[in-house]
């Protein structure tokens, strides 16, 4: 499922039920989860092992894959990621740095979100509007909760580049229900990317099987072609 929604280079795996034994995991991660319910260790545990199959496919390292600033996963030098879990549910994404800034996916239940004081803490008065047009166009979808997935994956795409916190009301998200797709127009200044600041991000998103999945790649951008060269290797001067 989550592949369909990323771009080439990027390794998913994905996991719709838990192991009935929870898979060994690193003591570093042992020591985050000590304290946890059954419920949070299962979904902890699965989602590093879809998130280490990623990283196999990749050529990638077996390491410990441990929670940071702000609950981001530590990823292995020369690798970007993001994980999701939901209940049904676990994945995660892997791409080389060399070839993506950045990754965010996320994965809800299509269901409707359970207070609805929730949606006028994530949603911009636009895209409550929006809203109740594509629920009229398709009422089998919950679009506050696609909108709250889309939000989580701009933040998890967001984190990454730039190291900083940022709220649900400064990313305006535009649904694009033909098109599986959506825009997310930062309200602030974006992160540099490459040297060329980020206006936003274009992501994807579907809804099967009871889920709704959203996932955002920033590609690196392609370096500039070298500039013509004189006859002892320094940058020649170009007529204007």
């Amino acid at each position: 499922m989550i592949e369909e929604l990323l771009p080439p280079g990027v390794a998913a795996v994905e996991a719709f039920t838990d192991p009935a034994e929870p898979p060994a995991l690193f003591p570093e991660e042992e020591r985050h989860i000590a304290r946890a319910v059954d419920k949070r260790r299962r979904e902890f545990s699965t989602v590093r092992v879809c998130a280490r199959a990623a990283l196999d496919r990749l050529g990638g390292p077996r390491v410990p894959l441990v929670p940071g600033e702000r609950g981001a996963p530590g990823w292995p030098d020369g690798f970007v990621g993001s994980m999701t879990h939901c209940h049904g549910y676990r994945a995660a994404a892997v791409a080389r740095s060399g070839e993506l800034a950045s990754v965010g996916i996320d994965a809800e239940p299509n269901e409707p979100l359970r207070e609805r004081g929730v949606l006028d803490t994530i949603a911009l008065p636009g895209e409550r509007v929006a809203l109740a047009g594509l629920a009229a166009r398709r009422a089998d979808v919950a679009w506050e909760r696609l909108l709250f997935s889309a939000k989580e994956s701009v933040y998890k795409v967001w984190f990454p580049l730039t190291r900083r916190w940022l709220d649900f009301e400064e990313a305006a998200i535009t649904i694009d229900p033909d098109a599986g797709t959506f825009t997310a127009r930062l309200l602030g200044p974006g992160p540099e990317g490459d040297g060329v600041r980020l206006p936003g991000f274009t992501g994807r998103g579907l809804a099967r099987d009871g889920l709704l999945v959203t996932a955002i790649g920033v590609a690196r951008r392609p370096a500039a072609p070298p500039g013509p060269r004189d006859a002892h290797g320094e940058p020649a001067d170009v007529p204007v």
